[in-house]
């Protein structure tokens, strides 16, 4: 099984989930953020979420405050805001860096696993790494890639 699953991070409640609770599903794993002007792909990813998590999808936000300072609220305001503004019922998590020393661990090994245009670096809000059911990274998305695009390369996996 894919080192995916030795990873864990603190949800948007505090509490800690593990990866391994993902076990054998298909996971998205996008870094998310309130104020940008990719936000609205919030409401495509919620509507990939709902049409597969039956079978097997799971999406999981990270919100990111290091592009354009566009998450600056706490962990509160960010749950409201998805909720509110986009109905967002998939997992999301407490704010974490991607890029830098301060990099959040699982996101420094999907940029090694899966690099990108930029090198392993994560150029803005939205990229979005493809995970498969035995958690090996696939596929990795730029920030401009619509989350309803990434449908046919999901269902392949699932």
């Amino acid at each position: 099984m894919g080192e995916f699953y030795n990873f864990s991070a603190k949800d948007l409640q505090g509490q800690d989930l593990e990866m391994n609770d993902f076990k054998g599903k298909v996971v998205l794993v996008v870094n998310t953020a309130s104020e940008c002007g990719f936000t609205p792909q919030l409401e495509g990813l919620e509507t990939l979420y709902k049409k597969y998590k039956d079978e097997g999808l799971v999406i999981l936000g990270f919100p990111c405050n290091q592009f354009g300072k566009q998450e600056p609220g706490d962990e509160k305001s960010i749950a409201e805001g998805c909720v509110v503004n986009y109905g967002v019922t998939f997992p999301m998590f407490s704010k974490v860096d991607v890029n830098g020393k301060e990099a959040h661990p699982l996101f420094k090994y999907l940029k090694t696993e899966l690099g990108g245009i930029l090198g392993s670096k994560i150029k803005w809000n939205f990229t979005k790494f493809l995970i498969d059911r035995t958690g090996k990274p696939v596929e990795r998305f730029a920030p401009i890639t619509k989350p309803e695009s990434l449908e046919k390369d999901i269902k392949k996996l699932l």
